[in-house]
């Protein structure tokens, strides 16, 4: 019975310490993101991030985790870690011009997760992509650039994580800044392009865009790819 109390409260403490750690993160975005999704890099409290990323440094997911945990983790873990490269190198004027040993941001291995060192491409194509096969996370993942898809300005929970994959697909759809949609010439990102595979998997990439235009492409539109703007996403 005893073993059973202590278990238990285990159980809470890291449940409490989960969403103490989420609440710091949640705090930074909303103190140093813009609802746009601009970041305030000059001001971010690199402290407060630091904490949060030595929580990251000690837990991993496990089978007890709801697919929804796991995925709103994960994000949270590459969003918060690019935040962390680009402030290390800051000033910079693009995340593409920080390399290390002449690994670019993304191959490098810096991520710490669970006493295990990832890259930024590992969490994205390994683990996101791989194991959650779900298109919304490009939207979800942040580069650090202008032409990527806003940055949230809250953290990704097991509660909202489907909800604003979901606000966020369609808010970059009709985005008018990333995606010109309209008449029989249709210019939109190249993200599109990049992980085409991805979007196509069950159809056509109009009938995928058609599913967050209110008024949809024709099937024979012709599609192009817009310039990708690297420069930093800073408020």
């Amino acid at each position: 019975m005893q073993k059973k109390i202590t278990l238990f409260l285990i159980i809470v403490f890291l449940s409490l310490r989960t969403t103490a750690q989420t609440v710091i993160y949640n705090t930074l975005l909303q103190d140093h993101v813009s609802k746009e999704g601009l970041v305030d890099y000059k001001n971010f409290n690199q402290q407060k991030l630091r904490l949060y990323l030595m929580y990251l440094e000690k837990i991993t997911p496990n089978s007890s985790w709801s697919k929804n945990r796991k995925k709103a983790f994960w994000i949270n873990v590459y969003n918060a870690y690019t935040l962390q490269i680009i402030l290390e190198n800051y000033p910079v004027k693009s995340i593409r011009n920080i390399k290390k040993s002449g690994s670019i941001a993304w191959k490098i291995p810096f991520v710490k997760v669970g006493n295990k060192t990832y890259t930024l491409d590992h969490i994205e194509h390994e683990i996101l992509r791989k194991k959650y096969k779900d298109p919304r996370i490009h939207v979800a993942v942040n580069c650090g650039a202008i032409s990527c898809p806003k940055l949230l300005n809250f953290a990704f929970t097991e509660k909202n994580v489907d909800a604003e994959l979901e606000n966020l697909m369609t808010g970059f759809v009709n985005d008018s800044t990333r995606n010109k949609i309209g008449g029989q010439k249709v210019e939109i990102s190249k993200i599109f392009s990049w992980f085409v595979e991805d979007f196509t998997e069950k159809g056509s990439i109009i009938e995928y865009l058609n599913q967050y235009l209110e008024i949809p492409i024709h099937k024979n539109a012709q599609i192009r790819y817009k310039t990708y703007d690297w420069n930093l996403n800073e408020k």
